[in-house]
């Protein structure tokens, strides 16, 4: 068990909250338990009544299931709406990148936590290619500079597509950045 799976189970129990299915009391309770558990049997019963699963699914609890979870992450609980909306956000990059993400991120607080998390994701995802893309445009006479400027015109081109799909089925997309410039 590591601390992405407490922390997993954390994100669960706080969305509970948030949508009344737990009371204040209840919310702490269980919270505590699962930042103190020692192995994944002990944070199964803190959601089971919840209908909703770690991020991670049922093999949450085994050793390395983090890493078998792939760039896609986990399914969400979701609505259809809520899933286009996400949708939008990543599909909006082509059309007006850093604008759509950053219009869905700051009306997200009263909409969904999903669509925040997507939001911010797909925003991170432009940030980080606007900032590479003018350092390297910057240091445009030396080779690697322009070697990364080619990546991240394709990963630009086609990595908010594949966002916009996994948005559409439901998944936690996560880019494959190495930094976030914004942080929940």
């Amino acid at each position: 068990m590591t601390h992405a799976d407490r922390d997993a189970v954390a994100e669960v129990l706080r969305e509970a909250y948030s949508q009344g299915q737990l009371d204040e009391d209840e919310f702490e309770e269980r919270l505590d338990l699962a930042m103190k558990a020692k192995v994944g049997a002990e944070l199964e019963p803190l959601t089971r009544d919840l209908g909703v699963e770690p991020q991670g699914g049922p093999g949450f609890r085994s050793a390395g299931a983090g890493a078998a979870q792939g760039a896609a992450g986990g399914t969400s609980a979701s609505t259809p709406v809520e899933r286009v909306t996400a949708a939008v956000g990543h599909a909006g990059n082509y059309f007006f990148p850093v604008v759509v993400p950053l219009l869905l991120l700051v009306v997200s607080d009263r909409v969904s936590p999903y669509i925040r998390r997507q939001a911010m994701e797909s925003l991170n995802f432009q940030l980080l290619c606007l900032v590479g893309a003018l350092v390297s445009a910057l240091l445009f006479f030396l080779v690697v500079p322009l070697f990364v400027l080619v990546v991240i015109g394709v990963a630009w081109a086609f990595l908010p597509a594949v966002a916009a799909i996994a948005a559409l089925m439901g998944k936690d997309w996560r880019y494959p950045m190495p930094y976030r410039f914004l942080k929940d």
